[in-house]
């Protein structure tokens, strides 16, 4: 009995053993590459990326990081905003450290850099948080996915935000870069479509390091100051922002408002005092109510002792495409992962996004907010209503249709 129960035991002890070894030669390492400038103007824009990518990846894997069998690993690397590094990074990814997958980066000029690199490899690329309209649309791949919203996204939330029923002339502050004259460009078509009775009849572009603003608020004071009905200066800018400067050149004495758009919260807390201001915003995280986004608040105030910001929940939706891609492809082939990808919901702090099937785009919500009075700083938008993907008609402009 006892040599019986001897053998018995030996005999389980190597079930196990077997069991475990199965187990583990199953699940296998997968290395995501995660693209961003963090060196330079918009470091908070790619520190906030990093962060809500490795914490979407800790919600939906429940701390695992383990999706489908698959161990994800994730390589983080700098481009300093650098078009030419940001190629040479995304090259050194897919071939010298085997990733099967990348995602980036904060600057569209990088990004559209590294679209080529995509194609070439036939890897895919989540572009996030980059804006520039070209990289859904002439400059596309179909090994492009866009999690962020492109700039005619942006501009059709600012439309949104314009009345609707009213004459409205508007002056446009840019950033001299793609991002601000694709922005600009964007906003009027955006106006056109939705908000016919608005026009753009003056705009200014000028450098991220400008310190005087004097003579770009004169020429847009001048252009407007004589017009009838509404008037408004809007801004398409990263960085630090100059609406502060233009408060102190009193625009108010032509009866002109400012329309800032969204932006990152210590840019938004300068604003606070100018209350009655509106625009059109990505995310701000008192707005989506579903549970993801009430993790991330939870959590991200218990660990940085603030709210999470706009580019946290980019990052956070950035990781959702990814497990939900391995989940529903079973694998990192590419093809597989395009099939799954193509037509896929996804759910984010932001709420549900859809990638279009024409140009990988991610639709999704966009909010219209007002500037609460006695706002505080992190805590001084209202929302006057969510604008539902519905109602912003993007259009396709890559040039591709499929039944």
């Amino acid at each position: 009995m006892r040599k019986t129960l001897a053998v018995a035991v030996a005999s389980l002890a190597m079930a196990v053993t077997s069991f475990a070894g199965s187990a583990a030669a199953q699940t296998r390492d997968v290395k995501i590459c995660l693209i961003a400038g963090r060196t330079g103007p918009l470091e908070a824009y790619a520190k906030q990326t990093e962060v809500g990518f490795m914490m979407g990846l800790e919600y939906l894997t429940r701390g695992t990081n383990t999706v489908a069998g698959m161990r994800i690993q994730v390589l983080v690397k700098d481009d300093q905003l650098r078009p030419d590094r940001g190629k040479a990074l995304l090259e050194e990814c897919y071939n010298d450290d085997g990733a099967a997958l990348a995602v980036g980066t904060t600057g569209s000029p990088v990004a559209l850099a590294m679209l080529p690199v995509a194609e070439e490899a036939k890897k895919i690329l989540i572009v996030e948080p980059a804006v520039a309209d070209s990289i859904t649309g002439p400059r596309w791949n179909r090994y492009i996915f866009r999690t962020g919203r492109s700039s005619y996204q942006d501009a059709l939330a600012a439309a949104a935000s314009i009345p609707e029923n009213e004459d409205v002339f508007i002056g446009m502050m840019g950033l001299d870069t793609a991002f601000g004259r694709d922005g600009v460009a964007a906003y009027k078509a955006a106006l056109a479509a939705i908000r016919p009775r608005a026009r753009i009849v003056a705009e200014e572009f000028a450098a991220g390091n400008t310190a005087d603003f004097t003579p770009f608020a004169e020429r847009l004071f001048a252009a407007l100051k004589d017009r009838p009905g509404k008037r408004i200066i809007g801004f398409i800018w990263a960085g630090a922002h100059p609406m502060a400067k233009f408060v102190d050149m009193k625009p108010e004495r032509f009866n002109i408002a400012l329309a800032p758009g969204g932006n990152i919260l210590p840019a938004m807390n300068a604003w606070k005092a100018f209350a009655g201001t509106e625009g059109g915003i990505y995310y701000y995280y008192d707005f989506p109510r579903n549970p993801l986004n009430d993790w991330l608040k939870a959590e991200y105030q218990k660990r940085h002792n603030a709210p999470p910001d706009f580019f946290v929940a980019g990052g956070f939706a950035a990781a959702a495409v990814v497990v939900a891609a391995l989940e529903k492809a079973g694998s990192t082939d590419t093809e597989k992962l395009i099939a799954a990808m193509e037509g896929m919901t996804f759910q984010t702090p932001k709420g549900p996004m859809t990638f279009r099937k024409e140009d990988h785009q991610a639709m999704q919500e966009m909010y219209h907010f007002r500037i609460r009075p006695n706002g505080r700083d992190n805590d001084m938008l209202d929302l006057v209503r969510t604008i539902p993907a519905s109602e912003m008609p993007l259009p396709i402009t890559n040039g591709r249709r499929t039944n």
